[in-house]
């Protein structure tokens, strides 16, 4: 029988028994003193079982608290840059092109601002050449995904730096990662504790991608056949809603690559790291009761979260489970669901909601 903590009332009962047990008293008088010290270590008794309960929790990573689950993940994970328990934000960088007069130099630690409101450091000099532009490698100042910026974006120059008139990002800024959820430690925790390292098991070419700062998902099989390893995986962070802009780019794929290549046998040939390949499936959702912006996006956002859970690479997705994400939304009460199972068409291609359409 689990253990359960006793409630105050159950504490104060067993406290007075016990009391009486060694006096072989037969009866306790109200408010005497006898009563009232019982009573007074029942109470502290009470908040002993407490503590017990809370550090019981403790002691477990899947109902562990945050500065107890990073104790954990300190002894247990060891990460692809080297560090200990949970996976630390990075920061982003990328090239940014100076236009200006030709000579003046940008020199290292110069300031840049972004639209987004983060504040980025040059990290080598630039000069600006015959043709009127220089480049410089600059790096995000504020760690996490926030400093990440697109190709094209403007950057201001604070203190502006006479003879230049403009700068713009030579290509994205990225490789800004957040830092690793409680919820992301605990399934890697979890995930080592029940997959020992075999040397190149299945199970271990699913967990050191997942030790790449920014990874939050991965899935690995033998798609081409015995004696091959395919790896595939996700950056997608708390991101429900999959669309081909969320996959990997060729960078963050070479980056899991390089330390796959590290961990692996040597004696494996043909591992090959990639990116999932999206396949759309559209359904169409008639007669829904309350039909309003507000439940479809609920609907939507239930079904994103299914697939979070449920969809990998190959997985086939059923009717059933789209129609139970339907009905879980807040909101909904009843409705038709047109869609049939469906199939992928090779192992690497992965289940995603493309349309859906709701007909009244």
């Amino acid at each position: 029988m689990p253990w359960t903590t006793p409630t105050l009332r159950d504490t104060r009962r067993l406290t007075r028994d016990y009391v009486l047990s060694q006096l072989g008293a037969k009866a306790m008088i109200p408010n005497s003193v006898l009563r009232i010290m019982s009573d007074a270590m029942s109470a502290l008794a009470h908040l002993a079982f407490l503590y017990l309960d809370w550090l019981a929790k403790q002691l477990m990573p899947d109902t562990a608290e945050r500065e107890w689950l990073d104790r954990h993940g300190v002894i247990w994970l060891t990460n692809a840059d080297g560090s200990k328990g949970r996976k630390a934000a990075t920061y982003a960088q990328g090239t940014v092109e100076f236009t200006g007069n030709v000579g003046v130099i940008t020199p290292v630690g110069t300031t840049l601002t972004g639209s987004n409101g983060v504040q980025y450091q040059t990290i080598t000099a630039g000069e600006v050449g015959s043709g009127g532009v220089g480049t410089a490698e600059a790096v995000a100042l504020t760690a996490g995904s926030v400093g990440n910026l697109l190709d094209g974006d403007l950057l201001s120059v604070e203190p502006s730096i006479p003879g230049i008139t403009e700068a713009i990002l030579l290509g994205d800024m990225s490789g800004g990662y957040d830092q690793e959820t409680d919820d992301q430690l605990r399934e890697r925790i979890l995930f080592r504790i029940q997959n020992p390292p075999m040397g190149g098991s299945q199970a271990d070419y699913v967990r050191w991608p997942m030790a790449v700062p920014g990874v939050t998902r991965a899935w690995a099989a033998a798609e081409i056949g015995p004696g091959t390893m395919t790896v595939r995986f996700l950056m997608d962070d708390d991101e429900r809603r999959l669309t081909t802009d969320d996959l990997p780019t060729e960078a963050e794929v070479l980056m899991v690559s390089d330390y796959i290549d590290i961990k692996r046998p040597v004696t494996v040939k043909d591992c090959f790291v990639m990116a999932p390949i999206l396949f759309f499936y559209n359904i169409t959702i008639r007669n829904l009761t309350n039909d309003d912006p507000t439940v479809r996006a609920r609907i939507e956002a239930s079904i994103a979260d299914m697939e979070f859970a449920r969809s990998k690479p190959g997985q086939t997705m059923y009717r059933s489970w789209v129609d139970e994400a339907i009905s879980q939304a807040v909101g909904e009460e009843t409705h038709e669901l047109d869609f049939e199972t469906v199939e992928m068409p090779a192992p690497g291609y992965m289940p995603v909601l493309g349309t859906v359409l709701y007909d009244v």
